[in-house]
């Protein structure tokens, strides 16, 4: 089982700020489109990876990143500002 945060827009799209997700995914690829299977609004919020990053268990990663041992995923938009 792993915790899911989605934040800004994803958040929105999506209409939870997280959840307890039980996967079989080796990687975030793999639990991104699990995702993107289950219904279409996260079909649409996971639909441009490159707008996305994603932290497991709070140091940032990249989609291709085994979650072998991961308890937290977080997915965002990229931060800006200064």
């Amino acid at each position: 089982m792993i915790e899911v945060l989605y934040f800004a827009w994803l958040r929105e799209r999506i209409g939870l700020p997280r959840e307890r997700v039980e996967t079989d995914a080796v990687t975030v690829a793999d639990l991104v489109e699990e995702l993107k299977a289950r219904e279409e609004r996260y079909a649409l919020a996971f639909a441009d990876v490159t707008a996305l990053r994603v932290a497991l268990d709070q140091e940032l990663s990249d989609f291709a990143a085994p979650l072998a041992g991961v308890r937290e995923v977080a997915f965002f938009p990229p931060m800006t500002g200064g």
